[in-house]
């Protein structure tokens, strides 16, 4: 089966790391470390959480479901580092697109969520319990893997519909949108578009409901007369907030640019530098 004399597409190729071995050997040790930390980390931020009593508070509740996030495209990315098959097919590359991206959606929607009860917490400390009930926390956490999973579906959807029919190489190691947008072989101005338009509302969105409750955080704060109090108050969100500022950033330029083009040769090392501030809020929540 041809379309304009070019072989149709129903598979891809991860492009490698190195053409190295040593180099594919030593990245592979080192994410399969990465990955084991991770999966590690995230078990026992559940179990602590789950078996201490004093840890059943609403923010180590977002703590355990972000401990959900950020692990759909490794196993696929150890398995071609190790020599393993580089290929995946049109189904199973969408499908993991599809979950990345839901997920992180979804990351951004806790974070911005884990915002707002600090500020709560923070702001009006006398009223924190009964408006932080359980009620409004379950809503905040299964709003956000809804919306977050809601997000992604137009795009998707829109991705399905492309063709592909020359280079079937994603220089990438997961099934980001910009390779599909790179090898399509049909006018792509509309997923853009689309792209561009929800990475907008996701990314810029919850960064702005996080920036306003630190506002009001920061003026909260401020306002304490008591110089030990404030740091004591301060210290309860300092690392949160350096992290979500670094993360939002290189967030914000990598994806929300009209052009998806233009960030394919960035997002591998964001990603990792991603996953590894998300494990210092994880790190510095607990202590």
């Amino acid at each position: 089966m041809t379309i304009r004399n070019h072989t149709v597409v129903t598979y891809f190729q991860f492009l490698p790391f190195s053409s190295i071995p040593e180099i594919q050997v030593s990245l592979f040790c080192l994410v399969l470390l990465m990955y084991l930390s991770t999966l590690l980390g995230n078990i026992l931020t559940t179990l602590i959480t789950m078996v201490d009593v004093a840890l059943h508070s609403p923010m180590y509740f977002y703590l355990k479901n972000l401990s959900f996030l950020e692990t759909a495209c490794v196993p696929k990315a150890l398995a071609v580092l190790s020599g393993g098959d580089p290929t995946i097919s049109f189904e199973n590359c969408l499908l993991q697109m599809y979950f990345v991206f839901s997920l992180g959606c979804t990351e951004y929607f806790l974070l911005a969520a884990m915002a707002y009860d600090r500020c709560l917490a923070i702001c009006f400390p006398l009223h924190y319990n009964s408006i932080m009930n359980c009620t409004l926390l379950i809503q905040l956490v299964f709003g956000s893997w809804f919306c977050g999973f809601l997000s992604i579906t137009i795009p998707t959807y829109m991705i399905s519909t492309l063709s592909f029919c020359g280079s079937n190489v994603i220089n990438n190691f997961f099934c980001d949108i910009a390779p599909w947008i790179v090898l399509s072989c049909t006018d792509t101005s509309l997923v853009e578009l689309a792209a561009f338009i929800i990475s907008f509302i996701v990314i810029l969105g919850s960064c702005t409901i996080t920036l306003v409750s630190y506002i009001y955080i920061v003026s909260t704060i401020l306002r304490i007369p008591s110089a030990i109090d404030q740091q004591r108050a301060f210290s309860t969100c300092s690392s949160h907030l350096i992290v979500v500022i670094i993360w939002y950033g290189s967030t914000i330029f990598l994806h929300v640019k009209p052009s998806i083009k233009d960030s394919l040769d960035l997002i591998k090392l964001n990603k990792e530098v991603k996953k590894a501030l998300k494990r210092t809020v994880q790190f510095k929540a607990w202590a």
